[in-house]
């Protein structure tokens, strides 16, 4: 049966008829009217089904049955603005983007290159040592290393540089 014939003969509006002849009709408009508004026609048929199951639904609380088909337009506009307001906030509350995390490959590398820094570092003298820490984990400048160790900054760039060549040293060995 055609949508026209079952909107004239309103005393035989069965719901299952009316909605087959109403699918049939402008199915095919309603998905492209949501895919225009979505830019998603996936998205878009399964809104449509979804106003088509929820108007079958509510089809005997309808009216009208000539505004069956605005009633189905109403509804794929506002469940695409409900889809869209609903990505808005998915997207807000995303994470932009996920550090790159190293392989356990590459974890397991960094820490026994870790593991031989340390060991190389246990063999300093204290004064090397404790400059060395206070520069590159503590992140001090060399007048607050002076400071906090009691030493001249010439002191703390000698105590550095020969930690340096050391350690250098040490771990070109290892290698």
């Amino acid at each position: 049966m055609v949508y026209e014939e079952c909107v004239t003969h309103e005393s035989s509006w069965d719901a299952d008829e009316a909605l087959t002849a109403v699918y049939t009709a402008h199915y095919t408009s309603l998905v492209r009217l949501g895919a225009l508004l979505l830019r998603d026609t996936g998205t878009a048929e399964e809104i449509v089904q979804d106003a088509f199951v929820a108007m079958h639904g509510r089809w005997h609380r309808l009216r009208d049955p000539h505004k069956a088909l605005a009633y189905l337009r109403t509804a794929v506009v506002n469940r695409c603005r409900s889809r869209q307001r609903h990505l808005v906030v998915v997207d807000k509350h995303t994470p932009r983007s996920l550090p790159d995390a190293p392989s356990a490959e590459q974890a397991a590398l960094r820490t026994a290159e870790t593991d031989r820094v340390i060991e190389a570092m246990r063999t300093l003298p204290e004064k090397q040592r404790t400059v060395m820490v206070l520069r590159y984990y503590g992140d001090l400048s060399e007048a607050e290393i002076a400071d906090t160790m009691g030493i001249s900054r010439g002191s703390v760039k000698s105590h550095a540089a020969r930690a340096t060549k050391s350690l250098r040293q040490l771990l070109e060995q290892n290698v």
